[in-house]
């Protein structure tokens, strides 16, 4: 046998083996990454390790917020790498905890989605509007309305939910989840959910000097852990409800009747409440802002108190809570509903109607008085002309406003009529639908509801020209009583709801928990305007109206400065909250005596 045909033949089993393995190296190396990312994901896993991995990647992808935030307040890396690492270790083991609740087989892929969407969109307010996801927030969002929910929404919110969501749809989408026996899965489940809270309380434990102060100081990161904070104020605001007892109303008009000064008027009051949307002291020109934002207000010699302060930072909990008898501490603990001015004033006799350019309503405030939407009944043109959809310019309630009142029973209007228009104002992030193009003195504005696309000064400018277009039309309101004044006695009192966040401290918006918000969400313009035979029938003294401008008030103030302006007697009344009964000297006439009330 020829030495080359021994040597083929030795060699020829080597060639079976190896060149099949060197092919399938060859191959395996052609496949896409992706394939065999693919691939593995195919392969049956357990629901356990799934929720686990998920939850790593969440806490990755999702909490940029926490981890910018913890950099902001530590300062140095020294002090904010150890901080993040240990909230990074919390948030993990607190998603892995809740997730650990439903791990249990395919048919889970959705909810899992949603828990995946959910910290997307959370992410996105948080970055964007540098917004806490707090119960509070969470109500004040599910009171909003799709009119209202379309200017947070946008291209940007798109693209960042794509960006969190796109890698696990994918892979939730292709992940094989092993089946496995209810009770096997059940134990497993529970010895993951243990695990999870051992690990985080050891790690709680571990670093209690740093986390304690770290927490204690600031309240509003426990609100920032995503998706942890999200879920759980969703369910305590969806829950609350099913472990509150029935609230019953508690009456408060009872006794209430029409002063002394009713007894022989000449014309009847017509009191107008403006209660504003997100305005702020510091930008009303009557109130020392560098800008004149308010001239139309200057220019009718109103007044304007300069420290008032709201009862929240939001429509849902300030509305409520302004118009109650309780005062702020007493409504917040509150196990009941109680009636409000409104039903106070409707049953002292007076004609009171709600007017309302808020897609979101009153928050229950006008639910037992006559009340309508500035939308309804208007005119094709003028819709055309004020309306984008269903959502107003505050004009909008100027217009039909004479027949409107026409509409109220005679009998009431012959007494007195009290009417609330509710604003539109400065509801942000869109400022800049807020005014008309004639209105705009302050550009270039922030023409879009991402405000991170907007310089600061634009952002101010749009903010500033809302405030501008508040100005017009309260003049124009003014313009409307005055016009009245041949059938009425007419007076002004306006007051914002709460205030706003343009970007001090990193803040956008409002909202922000109460105890801890910036001063620039809490305090708020007040306004007050009287035709000369409303201030005498009140018996109020202008000098000391004047003199009584820097006095502080809050939304306390308003239920018992109503009632004292407009004459009414009732038991929840009580002179030390009304903002004007040290102005309210001997009345002109018998007609205008003090009540035994003790008001003046």
């Amino acid at each position: 046998m020829p030495f080359s045909t021994v040597r083929n033949s030795a060699l020829s089993p080597e060639h079976t083996v190896v060149e099949p393995l060197a092919q399938a190296s060859a191959e395996e190396a052609a496949v896409p990454p992706w394939r065999r990312i693919d691939a593995r994901l195919t392969q049956p896993r357990s629901a356990r390790s799934v929720v686990l991995w998920l939850s790593l990647y969440l806490a990755l992808a999702a909490n940029w917020p926490l981890w910018k935030e913890l950099a902001r307040i530590g300062g140095a890396p020294s002090i904010y790498l150890p901080q993040i690492a240990l909230m990074a270790l919390l948030t993990v083991c607190g998603t892995v905890a809740l997730l650990a609740l439903v791990a249990w087989s395919r048919w889970m892929k959705p909810l899992w989605f949603a828990v995946v969407i959910v910290a997307a969109v959370a992410q996105h307010f948080m970055l964007s509007y540098h917004a806490v996801m707090d119960p509070s927030m969470l109500a004040n969002a599910m009171q909003t309305d799709v009119h209202e929910a379309r200017d947070l929404m946008g291209w940007g919110l798109l693209s960042h939910v794509l960006l969190v969501a796109a890698l696990p749809a994918w892979a939730l989408w292709r992940v094989r989840v092993a089946p496995m026996g209810l009770l096997s899965q059940a134990w497993r489940n529970a010895l993951l959910l243990v695990a999870a809270v051992a690990l985080a309380a050891g790690g709680a434990l571990a670093m209690n000097r740093q986390l304690a102060p770290l927490m204690r100081n600031n309240v509003h990161l426990r609100y920032m852990m995503n998706p942890l904070a999200s879920l759980y104020s969703a369910g305590a605001v969806a829950l609350k409800p099913l472990f509150r007892h029935s609230r019953k109303l508690i009456p408060v008009s009872g006794g209430t009747a029409l002063g002394a000064s009713y007894a022989a008027q000449a014309r009847p009051p017509l009191f107008v409440l403006v209660v504003g949307e997100t305005a702020r002291a510091d930008h009303f020109g009557l109130n020392g802002y560098a800008r004149n934002t308010t001239p139309e207000l200057a220019a009718r010699k109103v007044l304007s108190w300069r420290d008032v302060h709201s009862c929240g930072t939001n429509t849902l909990a300030s509305v409520p809570c302004m118009f109650s008898p309780l005062g702020k501490a007493a409504f917040e603990a509150r196990k009941d509903d109680y009636e409000n001015l409104m039903d106070v004033l409707q049953a002292a006799g007076l004609a009171v109607f709600w007017l309302d350019n808020q897609p979101g309503g009153c928050k229950g405030v006008c639910d037992r008085i006559p009340h309508a939407f500035a939308f309804d009944q208007l005119a094709p043109e003028v819709k055309s002309a004020l309306c984008d959809g269903d959502e107003c310019l505050d004009d909008a309630m100027l217009r039909g406003l004479d027949e409107r009142l026409a509409a109220l029973p005679a009998e009431r209007r012959a007494k007195g009529v009290v009417l609330v228009m509710h604003q539109m104002g400065s509801h942000g992030p869109a400022y800049y639908k807020r005014s008309s193009p004639d209105a705009k003195r302050f550009v270039p504005e922030c023409k879009t509801n991402a405000l991170a696309e907007c310089s600061h000064a634009e952002l101010v400018n749009g903010f500033d020209n809302s405030i501008a277009y508040t100005d017009r039309f309260l003049g124009k309101t003014i313009d409307w009583l005055e016009a009245q004044s041949g059938r009425y006695d007419p007076a002004l009192l306006y007051l914002s709801d709460h205030g706003e966040s343009l970007g001090e401290y990193g803040l956008f918006l409002h909202g922000v928990p109460y105890s801890f918000a910036p001063e620039v969400q809490k305090h708020i313009p007040m306004v007050m305007w009287f035709g000369p035979r409303m201030r005498e029938r009140a018996g109020l003294s202008p000098a000391c109206m004047e003199a009584g401008l820097d006095a502080p008030l809050t939304h306390d103030n308003l239920y018992h400065t109503v009632l004292g302006v407009m004459d009414v007697r009732t038991p929840s009344y009580k002179a030390g909250l009304d903002a004007l009964a040290s102005c309210r000297g001997p009345a002109p006439s018998a007609s205008l005596a003090p009540s035994p009330s003790g008001r003046g």
